[in-house]
C-alpha cells in the first residue's frame, strides 16, 4: 500500500507541477462592457476579447489534455488501476474548473449583450 501511495503521490505532483507547466492557464477578460452603458464598438470589443479568451481557453484544454495523456502513457506500466482513475479524476477537475470559468464569462457577455440590444431596440 506505501509503494501505491508513493507511485499516486508522484504521479500526481508531475500532473499538478511539471507536466502542466507549459500549459499557461489564460486570464479571463479584465472587464466586460456593461449593457446598459457601452457604445457598439465597446460591445464589439467585449465580444473580440470574449472570442480571444474561447480560443486561449480552448488551447488551454487541448494542452492539458496532451499533457494528461503523456503523462499516463509514461508511468501506465508502474501505476495501479485506482492510480490511474486518480489521475483521471484529477484531470477532470482541471478540465471542468476551466470550461465551467469560460461558459461564465460567456454568460456574462451574452447577459450585458442581450442588454444592450435591448437598450439599442427603443
Amino acid at each position: 500500500m506505501k509503494k501505491s501511495s508513493s507511485l499516486i503521490v508522484l504521479l500526481l505532483a508531475s500532473l499538478s507541477s511539471t507536466a502542466w507547466a507549459a500549459c499557461n492557464y489564460p486570464a479571463k477578460p479584465a472587464k466586460l462592457p456593461d449593457g446598459n452603458t457601452a457604445t457598439r464598438d465597446e460591445m464589439v470589443a467585449g465580444k473580440k476579447q470574449v472570442e480571444q479568451y474561447n480560443g486561449d481557453m480552448n488551447a488551454y484544454l487541448a494542452c492539458i489534455k496532451t499533457e494528461y495523456d503523456g503523462a499516463v502513457a509514461k508511468q501506465a506500466a508502474s501505476m495501479t488501476e485506482e492510480q490511474k482513475q486518480q489521475a483521471a479524476k484529477l484531470y477532470t477537475q482541471r478540465n471542468d474548473a476551466a470550461v465551467d470559468e469560460l461558459q461564465a464569462v460567456a454568460s456574462q457577455f451574452n447577459e450585458q449583450l442581450r442588454v444592450f440590444k435591448a437598450k439599442s431596440a427603443k
